[in-house]
């Protein structure tokens, strides 16, 4: 199974990162940019072949590591193989 996560900052907090490609794009010509916000995305891929399982353990790494819960939210798409 394989899992994507998007993961993004919460409303509210600062994203320094996004601001800084707000500016260079702007720089580059790119006009009619009025906010740029960043995230990542990530793919895994389980062995686990029961949904709810795959979800579960999916949600667990999010909260655990790859994601920052107090400034980042994340989503989840689980993909059958």
């Amino acid at each position: 199974m394989k899992a994507r996560i998007k993961v993004t900052l919460k409303n509210g907090v600062l994203d320094p990162q996004g601001k800084a490609i707000e500016g260079a794009l702007g720089s580059l010509g790119f006009s009619g940019v009025e906010s740029v916000r960043q995230g990542k995305y990530i793919e895994v891929e389980l062995a686990e072949t029961d949904r709810k399982k795959a979800e579960a353990a999916i949600d667990e790494m999010c909260k655990k590591l790859l994601a920052n819960t107090v400034i980042e939210n994340y989503a989840i798409e689980l993909d059958e193989k």
